[in-house]
């Protein structure tokens, strides 16, 4: 048997993979106990994806296991052993507003979770594609020291910078930098999940994201900003903007686009690698230009407000670097731009509402 094993499965990365993986694996293991509602309240809850995944795929088995608990994860690595062909870690607290509240809770999750997950891949089907969804925040605050330059609906960095062409690559120093508690536990998970690969020689790949994004996201207000920010603008609820003027500039990649990377690097590992993996040039806006957006895909003007006060540690401008990867992997590149995936996340998004009216 050929099996998948997918770590925060009713998340938005995670559920992408089940339905993307669903034809290409015998079975689709979902490991997820919708800690995302623990994290951030009923907007965050998981569960309706877990109930469409398994109303619509017939061989996705869900397992609710804790990824902290390595007792829970060994029952089922026993279970399934060599069989499992393919593990994506997901699962993550995934918010560096909200690690600061439990750092105890987002280090064992983010880091711990990581290692017990890569442990028992090693102990139980060693020859398995590991891939982990890492984050861009890995390189701390050193993004908003470049030069950057403010426009009328944005920052962007000077046209003379290497960066500016295509972005930040994946030499960007992550040491020397303020990253937030979060940002750090997925530093110690990233790194552990490259060494992995180079010292015990697994399938291992790090995928470090920019904003993940699509319409099966389960926005709030501290995680998953342009689901969130739709919402806002269908209900009418109130949006704040933090800090930078409303002119920071964020890369954003459709699931879609991110799990079919995983399944070009699922094809041909390359043990240890490293990958940013983003919107990059082709999709990307500034808060501003997101708001801008979402009117007019909604028909509604948006209630927002601004603070001046940053959020710790935030990047004023982050565009990824995606030339190692399409070097790597020339058969990959983009599906979809900015505009078809938040009218997917609008279209998502307002139907979900009805329903819970």
């Amino acid at each position: 048997m050929k099996i998948a094993l997918v770590t925060g499965s009713a998340g938005l990365i995670g559920s992408e993979a089940v339905a993307f993986f669903a034809d290409k694996f015998d079975l689709i293991i979902g490991i997820d106990n919708n800690m995302r509602q623990y994290f951030f309240g009923a907007d965050g809850s998981t569960e309706w994806n877990r109930n469409r995944l398994a109303e619509t795929y017939s061989n996705y088995l869900h397992r609710p296991a804790d990824i902290r608990e390595v007792g829970q994860l060994e029952t089922i690595f026993q279970e399934f052993g060599t069989d499992i062909k393919l593990v994506l870690h997901t699962a993550a607290q995934p918010s560096h507003d909200w690690a600061a509240r439990e750092p105890f809770t987002d280090f064992g999750v983010n880091a711990v979770g990581t290692l017990n997950m890569l442990e028992m891949t090693r102990l139980h089907c060693p020859e398995a594609v590991f891939i982990f969804t890492s984050t861009n925040k890995v390189y701390g605050d050193n993004p908003n020291f470049l030069p950057l330059i403010e426009t009328e609906t944005r920052w962007e960095i000077d046209h003379n910078h290497p960066y500016f062409e295509n972005g930040i690559d994946e030499f960007m120093s992550i040491d020397h930098t303020k990253h937030s508690v979060f940002g750090a536990s997925k530093v110690a998970a990233d790194i552990m999940v490259q060494e992995y690969g180079r010292y015990f020689g697994m399938n291992t790949g790090v995928f470090r994201g920019g904003c993940l994004t699509g319409p099966n996201h389960s926005g709030a207000q501290l995680h998953g900003f342009l689901s969130y920010l739709m919402k806002c603008a269908i209900t009418g609820n109130q949006y704040t903007i933090f800090g930078y003027k409303g002119k920071q500039v964020r890369d954003n990649i459709h699931s879609w686009d991110l799990v079919n990377m995983f399944w070009h690097f699922y094809q041909n590992p390359r043990p240890g690698e490293v990958y940013n993996a983003g919107g990059g040039r082709y999709a990307n806006c500034s808060m501003l230009e997101a708001i801008a957006l979402c009117e007019e895909i909604s028909g509604n003007k948006m209630n927002y407000q601004y603070s001046e006060t940053n959020r710790s540690g935030d990047h004023i401008w982050y565009i990824s670097d995606l030339t190692k990867f399409k070097q790597h992997y020339p058969g990959w590149d983009w599906t979809f731009d900015l505009k078809e995936t938040m009218s997917q996340i609008h279209d998502s998004m307002a139907a979900r509402l009805l329903l819970q009216k």
